[in-house]
C-alpha cells in the first residue's frame, strides 16, 4: 500500500501514491493531479521540459496561462492548438534561464532533472506561488531507465533542494508500481507571500 512521507520525519517510506491518471485523452501525473486543484482560473503557470504538453493541456482545461517550456519543438506540436497554451523551445541545460524575470503561480516539472535549474526554479515562482516536481529516484536503475545516478534524486533531495526557501506541503519518496514499477520522488511546496502574512497580522490586531 502506497503511503506519503511527513517532510519532518527520517527515512524513506515503503511506497507512494499513484503515479499517473488519464485526464482528457492525456495521460498525467496523479501528483501534479492532486496539487493543481489548488491554482485558480488565470493563474500564470510553467511547465518545465513539457515533452508531449500533457501538464500544459492540464494546467489550461484550469484555466491557467500557460507556458510550456521543452527544447524539442517537434515533440509539443500538439500543443498548438490551444490560445491558453505558449511554447518555447530552450535547451534548459545550455546558456541562461531562458524566461528572464518572469514569476509564475505554480511551476510544474516532472520526469526531468537538471540540478542547476533548482535556484531559477525558486526565482521563477511569484509569491505564494506553488511548486509540483516529481521525477526518479534513487534506486530505480532496479527497475529500468533512467539509471545513471546523475538523473536520480538522491533520498531527500528534493527536500534539501527547496525546503529551506518554500513550505513544504507535501513530500513523498519510495516506490511505485503504476504506471510501471520504478523508484520515485515528488514535492509539492509553496513560496511565501509576505503581503498575505502581513493581511493576517493586520487581522490579528
Amino acid at each position: 500500500m502506497s503511503r506519503s512521507a511527513n517532510p519532518n520525519r527520517s527515512g524513506r517510506p515503503s511506497g507512494v501514491t499513484p503515479t499517473h491518471q488519464t485526464h482528457d485523452g492525456v495521460t498525467a501525473s496523479c501528483w501534479v493531479e492532486r496539487w493543481s486543484h489548488s491554482v485558480s482560473p488565470g493563474s500564470r503557470a510553467l511547465d518545465v521540459a513539457c515533452g508531449g504538453g500533457r501538464h500544459a493541456r492540464l494546467l489550461a482545461a484550469r484555466g491557467c496561462k500557460v507556458i510550456a517550456l521543452d527544447r524539442d519543438p517537434a515533440s509539443a506540436q500538439g500543443l498548438a492548438g490551444d490560445s491558453n497554451i505558449e511554447f518555447i523551445a530552450a535547451d534548459l541545460e545550455a546558456g541562461a534561464w531562458p524566461l528572464g524575470d518572469a514569476q509564475f503561480d505554480v511551476i510544474v516539472v516532472t520526469n526531468y532533472l537538471h540540478r542547476p535549474l533548482f535556484p531559477a526554479l525558486i526565482r521563477a515562482l511569484a509569491p505564494g506561488g506553488l511548486l509540483i516536481y516529481e521525477t526518479f529516484a534513487a534506486g530505480n536503475a532496479e527497475f529500468g531507465r533512467p539509471s545513471n545516478p546523475d538523473y536520480l534524486l538522491r533520498p531527500r533531495e528534493l527536500l534539501d533542494a527547496f525546503g529551506a526557501d518554500l513550505r513544504v506541503l507535501a513530500f513523498e519518496d519510495g516506490f511505485t508500481e503504476q504506471p510501471k514499477p520504478a523508484m520515485v520522488q515528488r514535492i509539492a511546496a509553496r513560496k511565501a507571500d509576505p503581503r498575505a502574512t502581513l493581511a493576517a497580522e493586520r487581522c490579528r490586531l
